[in-house]
């Protein structure tokens, strides 16, 4: 039977490898190989629940056999379960201490739960213990990312280098130094540009022969069009923050919108993003091959990459050319080093004139802000709880200022934290912040702090607060001035940060990865907050600080501010972005009309923009997208609304209204949920705050009524 075994591994047939393990196991239920096989079969074979319980099983017979925990947590990594897998990897590198694979396996499971030091430690065992090539790359493949998040930047981007000389073919390492570069001072744009390049040269020639042509898709250059947005990150992830007021109010008068999703876990922003999108199409169970055939098969017009150089990126499918037009948007601040995608997808403020050569995309520039931002994408209605509202400055209440940072830890470079110490130093009562992930942990955190001292920072006067997305946001309320990064700026935390009321000091960089935040203080109206050079980025932060009645007063309108500039007004940047998906049409339409010809392009999308229908010349109707996969306007919702609050009110019983154990009732948990449904395809929007100010008061919240109403009371001014 063991031959049989491992004949049937050996040629991957999985069913029979499972009849043969299930048979073996009748006859004698202790029989060691085939516990061993029968959960790695089962999991190639795509049945994830019954593999893991056929591991689960055959773990409490063998708790010492090495293969069999090993296989064993590489699925639950597999699914996103490395909490369940580490105490399984902690056990194989015990019993297999000489095996690098075994070393590695853990440190890729540290990775996800922020044991970025032992994750590094591990990484190190491994590499030791590589007997080839390959056990290097995937050590030193570790050693990169554990290094990042452990501040040591420049280490992490020659580990991916040496990775990269061993083994080029692997597109992980590629990406990751790129990721790396974006955070390197040492790092010059053209070397982040040539690094790309690299990685277009060596993946992309294979595939360009292929390419098709799609001729058949020209015609009326004003039809509806087929526009697909290709994303891991359709779930709780920062790219949402700007992404979920374009897929749900992107004009469906113009374009049928697909979303393709690339990762295999789903959680409430998904479950909206189903809701916002025409089709939602699942991808994570597809190699890069397949997810192209898929995307040709459903004759998508224009690929919208969302992800570039990121983690569970699909640019070797975009590299296959899937789709006549291509462009990259939001996910990554660089070029991602492939001429398959058309466009680069920005704004004049990020990417100004005379930095093209840094891509190999053609730079599109919108009209604007390229996208609009959404507070708390995690869980839409916290942006409307009373504990979320704007606090006085705390420098008020504790007598000294604070300033502080909540971005990525990678991002805090050593240059950074000695701009910082300098400037504590010069402000001899104030106090840093900083928010990150791993704090809770003692020796981390000690670590860190050490790492301070060394930069000049007075370890008395540093508060390392630990980062917990349940709390996301109330940091800030600690926060008197925010601290930005640099050359590798705030995103996502720079509009977090200045949404909370918290004015951020920012150095104006020359590349697009340092101009992140220059883009949004140029927006938001702030371009007094950017510095040019260190000294400056000193004099703003102290002069902030010189009058704290006159930073209270800021503090307590710049909400109001933001969330009336263009950064977060769907109704200015869903038109700017479909003027754009259309010309990058129209452009590929005359190019193939008049090959060669740039003057005859010209002439020719100029007299399809001049005979633009009438119909599309009006501004679309607000939408609010259902699971089912239809729509209803603004207006219909809004109906709905109201019946489902006259439903619930019709049975206002004190039973009724409490539900099981003071919990909300049904009915009024259904004008909850819907009214947030509402909220997140239209933020702010009157009639559903005022539906949840009744189901508060109906359940005696008092304080969130109220609340609710005086949102609901600004948004109709």
């Amino acid at each position: 039977m063991a031959e049989r075994l491992q004949a049937a591994r050996a040629g991957g047939d999985w069913p029979l490898l499972i009849r043969l393990c299930r048979q073996a196991l009748r006859k004698n239920g202790r029989h060691q190989m085939a516990h061993r096989l029968l959960g790695f079969a089962l999991g190639q074979k795509g049945e994830v629940d019954a593999a893991l319980q056929a591991f689960g099983r055959a773990a409490i017979l063998y708790p010492h056999d090495a293969e069999l925990l090993i296989n064993y947590a590489n699925l639950l990594v597999g699914q996103e379960r490395p909490r369940e897998a580490l105490p399984l990897l902690e056990g194989v590198v015990r019993l297999r201490p000489e095996r690098s694979i075994c070393w590695m396996k853990l440190a890729q499971c540290c990775y996800p739960i922020n044991l970025h030091q032992r994750g590094y430690e591990a990484s190190e065992h491994a590499l030791r213990c590589a007997g080839d090539d390959l056990e290097r790359v995937n050590a030193l493949t570790q050693r990169a990312i554990h290094r990042r998040e452990l501040g040591q930047i420049r280490e992490a981007v020659q580990d991916c280098t040496e990775a990269i000389a061993l083994a080029p073919q692997f597109a992980a390492n590629h990406s990751n130094r790129l990721l790396f570069m974006l955070a390197d001072p040492e790092t010059s744009p053209q070397a982040l540009t040539a690094a790309a390049r690299e990685f277009g040269n060596t993946f992309e020639p294979q595939f360009k022969p292929h390419w098709p042509s799609y001729e058949e898709r020209r015609g009326d250059p004003w039809r509806r069009l087929k526009v697909g947005f290709i994303s891991p990150d359709f779930r709780k992830h920062a790219v949402m923050c700007f992404a979920e007021g374009i897929l749900a109010q992107l004009d469906r008068r113009q374009f049928e919108v697909y979303g393709f999703y690339t990762y295999p876990q789903d959680d409430n922003v998904t479950e909206r993003v189903r809701c916002h999108v025409d089709h939602f199409i699942r991808l994570h169970d597809q190699d890069e091959e397949q997810r192209a055939l898929t995307i040709r098969r459903h004759a998508i017009d224009i690929l919208v990459d969302m992800s570039g150089h990121t983690g569970h990126h699909s640019l070797l499918t975009l590299a296959r050319k899937p789709a006549p037009v291509q462009a990259t948007w939001v996910g990554f601040v660089a070029t991602t080093g492939l001429t398959a995608i058309d466009y680069y997808l920005t704004d004049e403020v990020i990417n100004p004139p005379g930095v093209e050569h840094l891509f190999t995309e053609r730079l599109f520039r919108a009209r604007g802000f390229a996208a609009t931002y959404r507070a708390h994408s995690r869980n839409p209605l916290w942006r409307y709880q009373p504990r979320y509202a704007v606090q006085p400055t705390p420098a008020l209440r504790k007598g000294f200022v604070t300033y502080g940072s909540c971005n990525n830890l990678g991002k805090l470079t050593d240059e950074v934290l000695a701009l910082w110490g300098e400037l504590l130093r010069r402000m001899p009562a104030a106090h840093l912040l900083i928010e990150g992930k791993g704090f809770e942990k003692p020796e981390f955190a000690g670590e860190y702090e050490a790492r301070c001292a060394r930069l000049g920072i007075d370890a008395k006067r540093l508060v390392l607060l630990p980062l917990d997305t349940d709390r996301q946001y109330l940091a800030y309320h600690d926060i008197d001035i925010a601290l930005d990064p640099f050359p590798l700026t705030g995103g996502t935390t720079t509009l977090d940060t200045l949404w909370m009321a918290v004015p951020l000091v920012s150095m104006e960089g020359t590349s697009s990865p340092s101009r992140m935040s220059t883009e949004v203080l140029t927006y938001l109206g702030r371009k007094e907050w950017l510095a040019a050079d260190k000294d400056e980025y000193l004099a703003i932060a102290m002069g902030l600080a010189a009058d704290i009645e006159q930073l209270n007063a800021l503090r307590q309108g710049l909400r109001r501010e933001i969330e009336q500039s263009p950064l977060m007004r769907d109704d200015i940047a869903c038109p700017n972005f479909a003027q754009a998906l259309r010309t990058m049409w129209l452009r590929w339409q005359a190019e193939r009309e008049h090959p060669g010809n740039v003057p005859a392009q010209d002439r020719a999308v100029a007299a399809w923009e001049a005979a633009c229908p009438p119909t599309l010349m009006t501004a679309p109707v607000p939408r609010v997208g259902l699971m089912d996969g239809t729509e209803l306007t603004l207006h219909e919702a809004h109906d709905r609304l109201q019946q489902l609050v006259t439903c619930a009110l019709a049975s206002c019983t004190r039973k009724d209204h409490e539900g099981a154990k003071g919990e909300m009732a049904p009915r009024w948990r259904s004008v909850t949920e819907f009214a947030e449904l509402v909220l997140s395809a239209v933020p702010n929007d009157p009639v559903a705050l005022a539906c949840l100010a009744e189901v508060e008061h109906a359940n005696g919240h008092t304080e969130f009524a109220v609340t609710y109403l005086r949102y609901a009371t600004e948004a109709m001014a």
